[in-house]
């Protein structure tokens, strides 16, 4: 999950350690998250586990984007699209983001163990780690399948959610994480085609750098069809019902035609609208199965 946000925060002090959170994914992260709660209850969430788990997952991945932040100062201050960011231009310290998102990190977690219990504490940090560390530092500027392998934190958010309400995470929840993570190679590689003088510049084994525009497309596509086919699972489990299915098939025709046209005539402009769809796609991917989770409750089984 990345932002497209280009421009630099306001002056405000606030408003740049706000953006080491990165606020838009991790948005999207925490909504996630929050689906991850109602699906696991054929209730309601109580407001206690609702607020608190919310609270602590933003605040935990906040914590983590910053430290992604802190290790790729260098890195970002060589691409257009990161340069802004405070850490890479000066505007907050090392040693002022090590001391932020370790104060925001450490209240996230006693917020998660205080409202929630310790199982999400605990898969929150172990997720914390996997972006933060074997990600940002291992994986990331090691092999251009970084973000296939580091999608893997990425994607616990649902999981998380779930933990947060009900103690457990069974098999639905990594049902979840397991779209999530499928979502992310081809999210991230429609930005790193448009964006690729920028991976050129900074150095980074990005896919379309190391082995070229054409295979890059190729895995796009491929991976909208398993993404496609994935998404067809909660239905198969008797996870979510038809309008869920229908809202599945409908996004899901959408996001392999964007992976069919980038295969087939490539172009900056269509593969911006493509990650910019592919955002718009798992957030209504998500709705849809909270809709359809309600519908259930209200109508029956698969209506």
């Amino acid at each position: 999950m990345e932002s497209t946000t280009l421009s630099p925060p306001s002056g405000s002090r606030i408003a740049q350690y706000a953006a080491l959170t990165k606020p838009r994914v991790t948005q999207l992260a925490v909504f996630c998250a929050v689906i991850g709660m109602f699906l696991s209850t054929r209730g309601m969430v109580s407001w206690s586990v609702l607020i608190g788990g919310t609270v602590g997952i933003w605040m935990t991945a906040g914590a983590a984007f910053a430290i992604n932040c802190l290790v790729e100062q260098k890195v970002d201050a060589l691409m257009r699209r990161t340069a802004w960011r405070p850490s890479a231009n000066g505007q907050i310290s090392s040693r002022q983001i090590l001391v932020f998102s370790a104060v925001l990190g450490g209240i996230g977690m006693w917020v998660l163990y205080r409202f929630t219990n310790p199982l999400t504490m605990w898969l929150t940090v172990a997720t914390f780690v996997g972006y933060a560390i074997i990600y940002t530092i291992v994986l990331k500027p090691a092999t251009p399948q970084n973000i296939v392998i580091g999608g893997a934190s990425g994607a616990m958010p649902p999981a998380l959610g779930w933990a947060a309400a009900t103690g457990a995470v069974p098999a639905e929840a990594w049902l979840l994480v397991l779209i999530i993570f499928i979502w992310t190679p081809p999210h991230f590689w429609a930005l790193a085609m448009y964006r690729r003088n920028d991976y050129v510049d900074s150095g980074l084994p990005m896919l379309p750098v190391t082995h070229g525009e054409k295979i890059t497309r190729l895995h796009i596509l491929l991976y909208s069809f398993a993404l496609f086919a994935v998404t067809m699972m909660p239905f198969a489990i008797r996870m979510s019902g038809c309008f869920y299915l229908a809202s599945a098939v409908v996004l899901g025709a959408i996001f392999v035609g964007y992976g069919w046209k980038i295969w087939r005539d490539y172009s900056d402009a269509l593969s911006r609208r493509a990650f910019r769809f592919s955002i718009i796609y798992l957030s209504l991917l998500f709705a849809a199965l909270m809709i359809d989770h309600y519908l259930q409750m209200l109508f029956g089984p698969l209506a």
